[in-house]
This record gives structure tokens, sequence and C-alpha cells, in this order.
């Protein structure tokens, strides 16, 4: 006889197109038809996401409440009800300090294990307390998260200790990388034939080796500005340079445009590559671009893991990342590649013309990638060990 469905309470801010979010919706998927797991979600934003009708239609509720200071006691007394009237048996909040904050609020009407993920690099924390105030709330939050988990997990085991979760105070809550999954067979194709499509959507010659920068695009292109995460601005002066060197190169940009995009577009024109680059906004063919594609381009700022990196892996990619991305994004050995920003754009576009020159096998790439802890049957499966047994993977 199958046990009862496990009840968990996810929190998030919206259910969009992000690393956490794309990971719960496929495991959701999963759970929809195996029946083990339940989880419902409560968005902090208040605001509707990409996934919530799909959410919805797979059995989970969804909850929009406004988490912010106007509003706190409509959102302790609202919580508390939830909590109260569904008798979750894990609440997983995925908010970094703030889950302490959510904990204090939820009061007695917690369910008996309580689970704090950090998905987001640790200098974001940093960035945000900029103020006397804000730097107190991080605190509390910190403590408050030391006195009421039960779980502390990492998109990385490196993000744990940016966080400082190896501090003493945290010593008996147990605490490990819990990585996100993906649907790994999405990323099995036919290469020739998706970079066949991609020439031909953009009106690029039949066969053009192809650079893929994916990830959404950040609000200032300049290094060590406060809303650079990603580093277009980097990337596209790598982009550049490789160009330079080997003009039949093509390059994508896919993700969210911002208002940094005219200073882009102008810095293309000045090198006369308007018609080479796109920058081609957000896109749900993710698996198709780099099926297509010949190297992903990755020099972000911070990761908590880069799940990027790994899907590009799972198409048979090439990846060249900077030294801020954790090493366990690394699944297929000599895949990835890690330099250092400060190198400059010139060694990176060297190091990317020589990672786009290896061989490739999709194939066995994707196998390899499925059988890692990446796989969302997998990831799934180290979930549900934590909701019904309290087991955090060794």
């Amino acid at each position: 006889m199958q046990s009862r469905p496990v009840r968990v309470l996810q929190i998030i801010d919206t259910f969009s197109m992000g690393g956490a979010e794309t990971w719960l919706i496929e495991a959701l998927r999963l759970w929809a038809r195996s029946g083990d797991i339940r989880p419902d979600f409560l968005m902090t934003s208040g605001n509707r996401g990409i996934f919530d009708d799909e959410a919805a239609a797979l059995g989970a509720q969804l909850h929009y409440l406004p988490y912010n200071r106007r509003n706190l006691s409509a959102f302790i007394r609202a919580f508390r009800a939830i909590l109260r009237d569904n008798a979750y048996d894990a609440i997983h909040d995925h908010q970094d300090y703030t889950a302490g904050w959510h904990f204090l609020m939820g009061g007695r009407h917690l369910p008996p294990r309580r689970i704090v993920h950090v998905h987001n690099p640790s200098y974001i924390i940093q960035t945000y307390g900029t103020t006397a105030a804000r730097r107190a709330t991080i605190a509390v939050g910190k403590h408050l998260i030391a006195r009421s988990a039960t779980h502390i997990a990492g998109t990385s085991r490196q993000i744990l200790t940016e966080f400082g979760f190896d501090a003493p105070m945290f010593r008996n809550i147990p605490k490990a990388a819990l990585h996100c999954g993906f649907d790994t067979a999405r990323f099995v194709g036919d290469s020739k034939a998706a970079k066949t499509d991609l020439c031909r959507e953009f009106g690029w010659p039949d066969g053009a080796p192809i650079i893929l920068m994916a990830g959404r695009m950040d609000e200032s292109p300049d290094l060590g500005h406060v809303r650079n995460h990603k580093n277009t601005g980097f990337a596209l002066d790598v982009v550049i340079a490789a160009m330079k060197r080997d003009p039949g190169i093509r390059a994508i940009f896919a993700g969210k445009k911002s208002p940094a995009l005219p200073v882009l577009e102008a810095r293309l024109a000045k090198a006369g590559l308007t018609d080479r680059i796109v920058f081609a906004g957000v896109r749900t063919d993710i698996a198709h671009l780099m099926q297509g594609s010949d190297l992903n381009l990755f020099p972000s700022r911070g990761e908590g893991l880069g799940m990027v990196a790994v899907e590009a892996q799972s198409a048979g990619l090439c990846v060249l990342a900077s030294t801020a991305v954790p090493r366990e994004c690394l699944v297929i050995p000599g895949r990835v590649e890690f330099c250092d920003i400060g190198q400059g754009p010139e060694i990176w576009a060297d190091e990317a013309l020589r990672l786009m020159r290896l061989s490739r096998d999709p194939d066995e790439a994707n196998r390899r990638v499925a059988a890692s802890a990446f796989a969302i049957e997998n990831s799934a499966a180290a979930l549900a060990n934590l909701y019904r047994n309290g087991l955090l993977p060794s």
C-alpha cells in the first residue's frame, strides 16, 4: 500500500524562468505522475509567472502573498492560515536569509521539516546590504535560520561556504549541496540540423560556427557595476575579439533584454559586426540553441552553480566559464574551461577558439549528464528523500 503524498510548501518569488523555478516545475511534472510528493507554492512577489497555469493544472495550490513592509501584518496572518489549513510535512524556502524571517512569522504553525535553500551568488546579498538597516535585517535573518531551520541546502557546496553556513552556529544543522535538475532528454538532437535551422533563421551562412551566451542581459554593461551579473558587456567584447580572428563566427545572446541594449548595439556597430551577432531576447528553445551552437560563453560575476553550463554539457557543448562559477558545474572533464575575467577579452577569445575546435559527441555527453545528480529524475529523488526521510545527499 502506497503511503500518502508528502505535502510541501515551496516559497519562491515568482514562478518565472529562473533556475530554481524551472527545476521545481520539472520536479512537479514527475511527482504529478508518481503521486509521491505534493508541492504547493507561495509567491512572495504576489505576481503571476510563466509556470503558474501548468503548476495549477498539475495539482499544486498557488498562493500569491506579497511580502514587504507595507503589508507585513497581512502577510503574517495569511501565511499562518496557509500553514494551519494545509498541515504541510515540510516547508522549502528558496529565499536565502529571508527564510529565517519567514520561519519566525510562521510560528507554531511551521511543519516539522524546515528547509532553507540558497541559489543566488553571495555578492547579491552583499550588494543588498548597503544600509545599516538592511545589514541588520540580513544578520537577524541568518540567526533566525540557525535557530529554526532543520536543513540547509545550496545549489553548490561552494555557495554554502560563501553564505557563512560553515559557521559554528550552524554546526548541528545538516547541510549539503542539493543541485537543481532538468530533463536531459530535451537536449538530445541533431546538432547539424539545429545549426542549419539557426543559420537560416538569422540569415547566416550555412554551417557557421556559433557562440552562444545564454542569460539575462545586465542592466549595466560595465564590469564591477552593482547591476552587472552575467557580464554581458564582457561577453560581447570576447565575441568581437574572436570574430576578428575568425570572421566566419556568429553569435547569439539569448535572454531578457535590458536598458543596456543600445550601449551594446553601439559597441557592435563600431566594430562593424552588426549582422553577425543577434540579441535574441527570451527564448523557450534553449535546448535547440545549444544543439546548434559550438560554444557556451559563461563569464558570470558569480553563480550559485550555473545550470546553463550543465545544460550545455548535456547538449555536447564546451563551456568557457569565469572562475567565479563553482567547479561543481563540471560533469564531463575537459568540456568546461575556467578563465579569470581579469585576463581580458583577448585571452578569452583565444580559449574560445581552442574549445570550438574540439570534437563533439553529443549522445555520449548527454548520457553522462543523465547519469549525474543534475538529471531531474535523480534530483527529484533526492528532494523526495529529504522531504520524506530528512536526508540530504552525502
